[in-house]
């Protein structure tokens, strides 16, 4: 039986479920040194003076490092969402004269233990001369405002405009006009492991080694390169155990220059565990959008245009790939509509606040809450279900590849799909009909019960290229050495099915390595749904190579033709003569340099491959929720919810359902609890868990998935689609919806809290 399309349970697990996984917390050097950073109590302010006397003179502090100890800081670039103008908010590891956000770092202190180090950092002292503070982007862009950046007038990082076709014209000719504006507060990704680091300096050798940068391990590595000046080839970085990522760990943070820097300087290797009010003070943050936007729509629900306005909150600086959610939000606000008519003005601000960056499915979470609720909205104006005025603007199977028009940063060309068919098939799941008379029945009844639907296309396998190499060991073992990063996504199973398959070994004897710069020399990480649709692909083609290079090796020793030669059970056997056959371990044999360089073939069976490309593939989907709010609390409460995506083709169905599962949670605590709230002085109010809620199982209901694979992509010789995001993407919409439904008003934010269903209540009880 395949392996590709199977159940195989995850390789990764074993280990993890014994203990004997390593995160950063574990590993431990030899007269390793710990440090705590001083991070900044003002939210804008001018630095006067630091003075780190009395904490050098602590017992156990080892030395304290600021901005005037590390000559020719330099900014942290950008990864991706390269938006002009961006680069004039960039940040340096740390504050030289001003900070911007509560949570900068300010300096580092190195002791020998974190308890000393945070002793220390009390007794730095710090004049600051507090400045104006920024803390709603709108305000923020009215001239006379503090200003951030003195490069960015109005505190306006970036702008950018999409535009498709003739919506000036499309709105006059339309019957209806539909707008409003929406918002989607501020909240992240708050994985269970916080931010970790250890470095080491060896300085006979003139090597860093670096254990802790998971997600974008390469990528790391060459920032850092570029930041200290040292050679790529000074620097390991090795990917241990990760608690969790999406999203928040694609970064290069301060502290990612800052712990090697002091490694380096002290020559000591030095861990740094961030603590929870760190993580959610200085991690990054994501979500907070304002989008005002209306659409114009015929009597029969067919929407002609679409005008935007997205005013994006970016925090105090632009991390790597700050820009990603401004990006994403303008390029998938029509989703899975047929409009041909669009405009966008995207304004990226500054405030200050922690800098953003992105989070499982940025940029589109909140595009789709912001569509499906003006898709609702012009149904109850037009008298329509909403599920018709889907059906009637759905984009159709025969359109496609459907090419939506130009937009500045992000390819638009759907490649595969049924997006009706799989609008279709969720209704009949729920039970669609049968549902609004029962929410009916419920109202009568005194009950508010609501059903609401978020349809979603997703995007995927992002380029523009990524590495595999495949050898064959001594013993005859298949080892993958994939470009890609584990962030807990069972990624090193899925490449192991795909190897396993092609050479038709057992999955036990596939070897995943990834995440170590010393045995994997390229790779672009893991990030945007791509890894198996990328390093999948580049792990078959190097796969086939090696499948080649075996059968020639077969062929000499056997004096067969290479074309009647089969591999099976990690052998070359003969057609029809299974008797006649090698065994990879006696290939590897054969290809070692003293009888390979006698036969004329390049010695070792290893084989490497890239796979390019600058397009991406679409996965797509439907979320349908049922819902009830109680009228006296304002307390939600999930009945039921359904998730249905097309991924092209299945991997792993285990594994594709639980990143469905895990996106739901998210996209629940996203649309009921999670929410970053700061003060008029741009003070945080929610640095513990106190204040900052996420989901447990009681708020979390038993939901349905589904995973189809009626489409596969032409794109990659897999046919798969990215999978990693759609459980997430249509959750705020589809909550939304079933409130608004259950209620009979209009939700315009996000999140869904008690006190603002108490307000639509209210709203409801005057209608």
């Amino acid at each position: 039986m395949p392996y590709i399309g199977s159940r195989v349970k995850r390789k990764e697990d074993l280990r993890l479920l014994r203990g004997v996984g390593k995160f950063v917390g574990d590993i431990h050097r030899v007269g390793m040194a710990h440090a705590a950073i001083l991070r900044s109590v003002h939210a804008h302010a001018r630095i006067v003076n630091i003075d780190s006397a009395e904490a050098v003179k602590l017992p156990g502090v080892i030395g304290v490092l600021t901005a005037a100890d590390i000559p020719g800081l330099k900014t942290i670039p950008m990864r991706t969402g390269r938006i002009p103008g961006l680069e004039r908010s960039l940040q340096t590891p740390v504050a030289i004269d001003r900070v911007r956000y509560v949570g900068e770092p300010i300096a580092v202190v190195v002791a020998e233990s974190r308890y000393v180090a945070e002793d220390a950092l009390e007794l730095i002292d710090v004049e600051y001369e507090p400045l104006g503070v920024v803390t709603e982007a709108r305000d923020g862009m009215r001239p006379g405002e503090p200003q951030l950046h003195d490069a960015a007038a109005n505190n306006i990082a970036a702008n950018f405009q999409v535009n498709v076709g003739d919506v000036d014209t499309a709105m006059a000719d339309a019957d209806l006009i539909v707008e409003q504006e929406f918002s989607t507060q501020r909240h992240a990704a708050v994985p269970m492991e916080t931010r970790g680091l250890v470095a080491e300096y060896d300085e006979g050798r003139g090597l860093l080694t670096m254990w802790g940068p998971t997600k974008m391990t390469h990528t790391n590595w060459r920032i850092l390169s570029e930041l200290t000046g040292m050679p790529q080839s000074n620097i390991h970085f090795i990917e241990p155990e990760v608690g969790g990522g999406f999203g928040a760990r694609g970064e290069f943070y301060p502290e990612d220059f800052l712990i090697p820097f002091a490694a380096m300087h002290f020559r000591k290797p030095i861990c740094w565990i961030e603590d929870r009010s760190e993580n959610l003070k200085a991690c990054n943050q994501s979500r907070e959008q304002t989008h005002r936007v209306k659409i114009g729509v015929k009597k029969d629900g067919t929407i002609v245009g679409m005008d935007a306005e997205i005013l994006f909150d970016m925090g105090a600086y632009t991390r790597t790939h700050g820009g990603v959610p401004a990006i994403a939000a303008s390029a998938m606000l029509r989703g899975p509509l047929r409009i041909k008519n669009y405009r966008c003005n995207v304004f990226c601000v500054l405030t200050n606040k922690t800098p953003v960056g992105t989070y499982r499915s940025p940029g589109r979470y909140e595009a789709n809450f912001v569509r499906e609720r003006l898709l609702d909205m012009a149904a109850h104006r037009l008298n329509l279900d909403p599920a018709d005025i889907r059906r009637r603007n759905l984009i159709r199977h025969e359109e496609m590849p459907y090419d939506l028009g130009k937009h500045p940063f992000h390819y638009m060309v759907y490649d595969t799909g049924d997006f009706p068919g799989q609008l279709e098939r969720a209704l009949e799941r729920v039970g669609y009909e049968k549902l609004k008379a029962t929410c009916a029945e419920a109202k009568q009844a005194g009950r508010a019960i609501g059903v609401g639907i978020g349809c979603f296309v997703e995007t995927s396998g992002i380029g523009p290229w990524e590495y595999a190499r495949v050898e064959i060991d001594n013993a005859g073992q298949v080892v993958l050495y994939s470009g890609c990063n584990s962030v807990g996504q069972g990624i090193a199973t899925a490449l192991s099915q795909i190897v396993a398959d092609e050479l038709q070994v057992s999955i036990d004897d596939v070897r995943v390595v990834h995440g170590d710069t010393a045995k994997v020399p390229y790779g672009n990480g893991s990030n945007a749904s791509r890894s198996t649709v990328m390093a999948g692909s580049a792990a078959l083609g190097a796969s086939r190579k090696i499948k080649d290079k075996l059968l020639r090796l077969a062929s000499a020793a056997l004096e067969i033709d290479a074309a009647d030669l089969v591999l099976r059970d990690g052998r070359a056997v003969a057609r029809g003569a299974p008797d006649r056959s090698l065994g990879f371990a006696d290939l590897a044999q054969l290809a070692l340099p003293g009888q390979a360089l006698k036969s004329g073939i390049t010695p070792g069976i290893s084989e490497e491959d890239f796979f390019a490309t600058d397009k991406r593939p679409f996965p797509y989907g439907v979320h349908v929720a049922v819902v009830e709010v109680d009228k006296e609390t304002g307390i939600l409460k999930i009945l039921d919810y359904l998730v249905t995506e097309d991924v092209g083709r299945k991997i792993n169905p285990m594994i594709i359902e639980g990143q469905m599962a895990g996106g739901l949670a998210q996209g629940i605590g996203g649309a009921l609890l999670e929410e970053f709230v700061y003060n008029a002085d741009g003070q945080p109010l929610a640095t513990s868990f106190m204040d900052y809620l996420i989901p447990t199982a009681m708020e979390v209901p038993t939901a349905l998935f589904i995973s189809t694979e009626d489409f596969p992509t032409p794109l990659n010789p897999l046919g798969v689609k990215g999978a990693g995001e759609g459980g997430i993407t249509a959750a705020g919409a589809a909550l939304a919806n079933a409130v608004s439904n259950a209620l009979g008003v209009e939700v315009t934010k996000l999140p869904l809290k008690p006190d603002y269903l108490l307000e639509l209540v209210k709203k409801g009880r005057v209608v």
